[in-house]
């Protein structure tokens, strides 16, 4: 091949990849990312991208080169030369290939098994790793922390820089945990738990959605990851602890009500909440009158009975019956906090 050629050929291609780097880098394709495991896929997405746009470019290049100097000319019917093949190139342009993708394999694996890892405590990370218990039901998450006394809250709490082993299942239907900050994935089975190690690294608030379509109410299924310094979790779990009780019989019914995410489906002036998809909470008296009962068994029977009663204009069904294993404490503490309009 002649030089000049040559030389036409790397220009086009450089243009070509030039442009596709542009499109790459300044198009912002993923979340910034929040935490260790995230950063690592943000590499292999990185490294696959920067081999794309070397074959885009040569291949670009290649196409565009022929286009412009082997068109056929106005007229011209012939069939070009009869050419044997280029042995050398052949293999060429199936080991370079072969070489890549092998390359994509071996440092996606590698990923993956770290991100896959759930660290010990040595001295410079002292907490063990913090488990958290992910609930998913229709149209709602909870998260538990077994190691602060099963303490429930409606927001995912995580303390910076401590890994954080969650375990996922559902009630109901198949779900899908999704913070995209945290760039990964994990399915809530019923009847399944599937892990998922999260190491958050930058501070702030993110998304938890849920990416598996689960019914009517699949797009208002969000919550909150707070990721925090570890000595504010820390305070934070062990207030809640003592707000429910930390094992005695006294517990607080607006922390009930806001760590079991009613506040995802009621209405609830005095605890800030406006969500539509069950009753309005502060008509409780009015649907106690039209349900015939007397107001605390009124609310005592629709949470721990839902289906025994569902106020006209709602379905049954869409309520989980999963709060009847209430601990008795926090069940009344929040019957007494819904009969006292938010008062107790």
């Amino acid at each position: 091949m002649r030089r000049g050629s040559v030389a036409q050929l790397v220009a086009i291609g450089i243009v070509c990849g030039g442009v596709a780097a542009l499109v790459a880098i300044f198009i912002p394709w993923l979340p910034d990312p929040a935490s260790r495991q995230a950063g690592r896929i943000d590499f292999v997405f990185w490294f696959v991208t920067v081999i794309c746009i070397a074959i885009f470019a040569l291949v670009a290049a290649v196409i565009i080169y022929s286009l412009v100097n082997f068109r056929a000319q106005p007229g011209e019917d012939l069939d070009g030369p009869p050419i044997h093949g280029h042995t050398g190139l052949e293999i060429a342009w199936t080991a370079v290939p072969a070489a890549l993708v092998t390359s994509i394999s071996i440092v996606s694996a590698i990923v993956l098994a770290k991100n896959d890892h759930v660290p010990k405590a040595s001295a410079a990370n002292p907490l063990k790793p913090l488990v958290v218990d992910v609930t998913a039901q229709q149209f709602a998450w909870s998260f538990q922390y077994p190691d602060f006394g099963k303490v429930t809250s409606a927001t995912l709490k995580l303390p910076l820089r401590a890994p954080v082993k969650l375990r996922i299942t559902s009630l109901d239907v198949i779900h899908s945990f999704w913070v995209p900050e945290f760039g990964q994935k994990q399915d809530a089975v019923p009847g399944s738990i599937n892990k998922l190690v999260i190491t958050p690294d930058r501070l702030g608030t993110y998304p938890v959605i849920c990416t598996e379509l689960c019914g009517l109410g699949h797009a208002l299924m969000r919550s909150r990851a707070e990721v925090m310094p570890e000595q504010q979790f820390l305070s934070w779990a062990k207030g809640q602890q003592k707000q429910l009780g930390g094992g005695s019989t006294s517990a607080s019914g607006k922390a009930v009500f806001t760590n079991n995410g009613c506040s995802s489906c009621h209405t609830f002036k005095p605890a800030g909440s406006t969500a539509k998809i069950g009753p309005d909470l502060d008509n409780l008296k009015q649907e106690a009158q039209q349900a015939g009962q007397p107001l605390e068994q009124f609310i005592r029977q629709s949470i721990v009975d839902p289906n025994a009663y569902v106020q006209p204009g709602y379905q049954k069904g869409i309520m989980p019956t999963t709060f009847s294993s209430l601990p008795k404490a926090q069940l009344e503490a929040l019957v007494k906090y819904l009969a006292s309009g938010g008062k107790q």
